[in-house]
């Protein structure tokens, strides 16, 4: 299955992101954005989640290409500037739907290993490795201090 159209420019975006260690500044623009999706919110918490989980070293079962895949989604759909900009009121964000839709499709088999895994955790293990901390600063602070 082919990426959508002018999302291939965020994969590289993303693994620099990645090895900058710059997620938590992504998670919280997710974060921001995320209430105006809908009934698509519940897939961007699960793609939120695996990366928070991941970024915290909780799981580590996700290939690295999957990760980057969903990073790249994630910069797409917080990105003002991509296919249809999403300051167009009533088509702004059907780019974005598009992408994580396509990106939830290509990385299903690694999401679903993961809802598994988030689901055999108990409630207070979720808690914390869910818990998105006030600001980027201090997410990126807990990981240096684990």
């Amino acid at each position: 299955m082919r990426a959508p159209w002018n999302f291939a420019r965020f994969m590289p975006l993303a693994e620099r992101l990645l090895s900058r260690g710059r997620l938590p500044a992504l998670l919280f623009a997710v974060a921001r954005k995320g209430p105006k999706l809908g009934h698509l919110r519940e897939d961007l918490r699960l793609m939120q989640g695996l990366c928070l989980a991941w970024w915290r070293g909780e799981y580590r079962a996700v290939s690295p290409k999957a990760l980057v895949t969903i990073v790249a989604g994630l910069l797409y759909f917080v990105s003002p500037l991509d296919a249809i900009p999403d300051w167009i009121v009533g088509v702004g964000f059907l780019d974005d739907i598009a992408v994580l839709g396509w990106v939830m499709k290509t990385v299903a088999d690694e999401l679903a290993r993961f809802k598994a895994w988030r689901d055999s955790q108990s409630p207070e293990r979720l808690r914390v490795v869910e818990r998105l901390p006030d600001t980027p600063e201090a997410l990126r602070l807990e990981r240096t201090r684990n």
